[in-house]
């Protein structure tokens, strides 16, 4: 179960985003007054798919998936989301239920706000909407733009593009922690487990990649980057 945090106050938190630059200071309070903090372990779910939008979702530290959940039971991973950004954006005016589950890949904390306070300083503050609204499109705009680039590829392509974008834009880090499974990757990708093994067994024979359990080194990333680039 999730657990209550330290709740910063709003004008101060090192986590604002760049959406809430134009807030008043009365604004920032009245959003302060109307949120809270909740620390999630790893593993731990955040929403479920179906269940009723009540809150502004705002990722502040960590990493969570966004997935919907087929017929069959198999998860289909839409994408993975970093610190700082808007994690119920898709749902939250097109729906009064949330449209996929988030569950944490990494231990996290979310910043739950009010959705009415949201939909009130909408309607008041222009600036503010529209800086709200760009960030919707930008999340769109990202979750079509990994699709593309993950089903206009082979399977190889589709795990450099994993490696490469666990590496250049959540770790910053040629070296780091995969936090997903590879069950996971195979889902994100729409592969099989088995396949997602093999290809990065191959990548490991061929020193493109080290590999040590779930601690992952990239030692040839420009090769990797051609694998992507070839698809």
């Amino acid at each position: 179960m999730e657990l209550s945090v330290k709740v910063n106050d709003c004008k101060e938190c090192i986590y604002r985003s760049w959406a809430f630059k134009n807030l008043s200071d009365d604004e920032l309070k009245l959003i302060n007054s109307r949120k809270k903090e909740k620390f999630f372990r790893k593993g731990e779910l955040v929403c479920l798919e179906g269940d009723t939008v009540t809150s502004f979702l705002y990722l502040q530290t960590g990493l969570v998936k966004l997935y919907k959940t087929e017929s069959n039971n198999r998860e289909h991973i839409i994408s993975i989301a970093k610190p700082m950004d808007f994690i119920g954006l898709l749902s939250i005016f097109s729906n009064t239920v949330h449209v996929y589950s988030i569950t944490a890949i990494e231990d996290s904390i979310v910043c739950l706000v009010d959705l009415e306070v949201i939909k009130n300083l909408i309607k008041t503050n222009g600036v503010f909407a529209i800086d709200f609204f760009e960030k919707i499109s930008k999340v769109a705009d990202s979750v079509i733009k990994t699709r593309v680039d993950i089903n206009t590829r082979q399977l190889r392509g589709r795990i450099a593009y994993i490696l490469l974008h666990f590496s250049k834009h959540i770790y910053n880090s040629s070296k780091f922690n995969l936090p997903i499974s590879r069950k996971e990757v195979a889902e994100l990708i729409d592969m099989s487990t088995e396949n997602v093994i093999r290809v990065l067994s191959e990548f490991r024979k061929d020193k493109i990649i080290q590999i040590e359990g779930k601690n992952i080194e990239i030692l040839d990333i420009k090769r990797l980057e051609k694998i992507y680039d070839l698809g």
